[in-house]
């Protein structure tokens, strides 16, 4: 399996028969579109239409098998929600014995069964950059410590290409409030369910 990040929310993770997009919102933040042709593309909010023919949009809870994948969407309250009735979608990937958690922008009080149904997690792709727009360092250290994953992908901080409608905080400030340091920095991460680490890991993925 292999993850690969472009700014935002916006990863690619390629497995060998599926390459999925997940949260390609990147026009509408002064970046280039990265949704190719025959993606499974995966949004965990609200989203516009892909400019490329698909092979599935998939938006809303449910269980999906496509191309050797196991999706599994999970509501969540969302992040940005006063009164409890704004809902997110949390995905949970399966493939090649690599479990796979894409938070979104969810709020970090994760319920009980949320928990049950998420279950052992290999990769935790989760935004930090806060300011009120997402999780901030402070939740998403509630959500890890909860889940337990044993490899954390940050994503959704502050960089000069993005234009964020509201500014989102600097890697570094968020590590430090997250007391981990990246075990390190790589543009491509290519990972076999051998390779995982028996405790819990940052990895920072260039652009």
């Amino acid at each position: 399996m292999e993850f690969q990040y472009y700014g935002a929310n916006c990863m690619r993770i390629i497995t060998k028969q599926a390459s999925i997009i997940v949260d390609d919102n990147l026009g509408e933040l002064g970046l280039k579109s990265q949704t190719k042709v025959g993606d499974i593309a995966l949004f965990t909010g609200a989203h516009g239409e892909p400019d490329v023919d698909t092979k599935i949009i998939i938006d809303q809870p449910g269980e999906f098998e496509v191309s050797g994948v196991s999706v599994v969407g999970l509501p969540a309250r969302a992040h940005i929600d006063e009164d409890g009735s704004k809902t997110a979608t949390m995905y949970k990937l399966v493939a090649e014995d690599i479990k796979v958690l894409v938070t979104g922008h969810i709020y970090p009080d994760l319920s009980d069964q949320q928990l049950e149904t998420i279950g052992l997690i290999d990769v935790m792709v989760i935004p930090v950059g806060g300011n009120g727009y997402t999780l901030d360092g402070v939740g998403a250290l509630k959500i890890i410590k909860k889940v337990e994953p044993k490899l954390i992908i940050p994503v959704h901080y502050a960089d000069k290409e993005t234009s964020y409608p509201v500014p989102q905080q600097e890697l570094g400030e968020v590590l430090h409030t997250l007391g981990m340091e990246a075990k390190e920095t790589v543009a491509k991460l290519k990972l076999k369910s051998g390779d995982l680490p028996e405790g819990t890991q940052l990895i920072v993925l260039e652009r």
